[in-house]
Formats: structure tokens, sequence, C-alpha cells
């Protein structure tokens, strides 16, 4: 009996421990969650299992960058030909895998720069063979010249609205994420200013920066705030050159909106 008992401990002794993992449950084949995984530990590992020195953190890998093409909608201060476009230039050197087609002309109205985009973007293209490119980002920075436009197009901030968000929602619906830019500061334009013109702007300013709250964009980019110093309505003194008509601002200014265009919304693009 005693030489019995004698072998029955020794096999016990032995025999592997049997313990449970304090991990998640796994995932079986068909897609079903099982318990906690039972894992053989033999009965030393299991005794020095608290001694055991931590594993070192591994470190986190940067965001992986993404190819960008990005097409930009807007007026004079958009079109390199009306000596604007400045800021997509630093956009471009910021990121230099990125892409971008300028759609911008001047003398636009929103209504017109719509038109354009529904037609130059969106429509199919004339030649099967051509195929339209496939945008990731659609830039929208209009308004000013509705705004002077009061009186002689009757554009109000309620036309104008209606049409941006017309082409926001156009651009989400192919797929692009959309970067609204509000209306620059232009008060220094004297022969077109005056208190009315400034409510509009005002109120279509407010607008457009409330459309990324509303869900209607994915950036909002406020170049009436970015371009302004001490005189809110105003350029900087050190934006309005070279050209000095209190409009159309100049390098250092495009310098300014494009940094905060790339760190705010295509931070994540080559």
């Amino acid at each position: 009996m005693l030489g019995a008992c004698s072998a029955a401990l020794a096999r016990h002794q032995a025999a592997p421990a049997v313990v449970a993992t304090q991990g998640e449950p796994s995932a079986s084949a068909d897609g079903r969650a099982d318990g906690p995984e039972e894992v053989a530990t033999p009965a030393h590992a299991e005794a020095h299992a608290d001694t055991a020195a931590p594993s070192a953190p591994s470190a986190l890998a940067p965001p992986a960058l993404r190819d960008c093409r990005v097409a930009a909608v807007g007026d004079s201060l958009t079109d390199p030909k009306s000596h604007g476009g400045g800021y997509l230039q630093v956009l471009q050197r910021r990121h230099p895998g990125m892409l971008v087609d300028n759609y911008g002309k001047g003398g636009n109205m929103v209504n017109q720069m719509r038109r354009r985009f529904e037609r130059d973007v969106l429509a199919e293209p004339a030649s099967p063979g051509a195929p339209r490119p496939r945008y990731t980002h659609l830039i929208v920075f209009g308004g000013v010249n509705d705004l002077i436009s009061d009186l002689t197009a009757r554009r109000t901030p309620g036309t104008i609205a209606a049409d941006l968000q017309a082409m926001y929602a156009q651009g989400r619906a192919r797929g692009m994420l959309v970067v609204a830019v509000t209306v620059a500061p232009w008060s220094g334009f004297h022969r077109w200013w005056n208190d009315q013109r400034g409510a509009a702007t005002l109120k279509l300013n407010e607008w457009i920066r409330a459309r990324s709250a509303a869900g209607d964009v994915d950036h909002v980019i406020d170049a009436w705030a970015l371009l302004s110093c001490g005189v809110p309505t105003a350029l900087c003194r050190d934006y309005v050159k070279p050209f000095n008509d209190g409009l159309h601002f100049g390098p250092a200014g495009h310098e300014r909106l494009g940094e905060a265009l790339s760190a705010q919304a295509f931070s994540d693009c080559r």
C-alpha cells in the first residue's frame, strides 16, 4: 500500500500545473469568442512568475503618410494668372508628394466657381480615355467678389452660403475631404468696402466657421483671423505688399495661409 501511494505522489509532482491566462478571450476559427485559453506551465516556472523582469515598451511607429491630390477652387487669390495661388505653392513645398490642381479664376463669384467645379471637376470627361483625377481633398476659398456684387448681382450671405454648401456637399459625395476657407480681411479695399458689406462679410464668415461643427466640412481655415493684425477687418501691413490694394495679399500672407493649411488639414500627406 505504501509503495502504491509513493508512486502516485511521484506521478503528481512530475505533472505540469495548469493555469488560466488573464488576457482577453481569443477568437475561434468560426469567429466565436472562446473563453480564457488554458496554458500548461511547468510548476517551477509558475513559482518564479512574480519575479520575471517586465518587458520594455515598444516604441510607437509614426503615423504613415499618404498620397494626396487636391482640387483648389477660388478667385484671384487662388488664380496664378492674377498673382494668386501662392498659398498652394507653400503647401506643395511642405508636402513634395502632393499633387494640386488649381481651378482658381480671377473675378469669379462663388456661383461661377460652383459651375466651373461641376463642369471641370465633377462632370464626366469628354474623352473616355482621359478620366478625371480622383481627388482626396477639396479647398474652397471665395466669396469676396460676391460681397462686392451685392447690388449689381444681388448676392447676399444667404445666396453665397447656398453655393458654398453645394460645393461642400458635392465634394464629400465624391469622397473628398473638404477644406473651407473664410473670406480674408479686405476693408483696406476702400473703393468697395462699406459698413453694409463689412457686416455681410462677418455674417458669411460666421456661417463658414460653423460648417465644421455642423459636419458639412472636414476643416475650416480662418483666413480672416490669420491675415489680420490689430484691425480685424484689414490685412496685416506686412501682407499687403506688393499690391497695396487692401484685398490681394502678397507672399508673406500666402506663406501664412499655406502653413496653416499644411498644419491643420494636410499633416498626413506626403
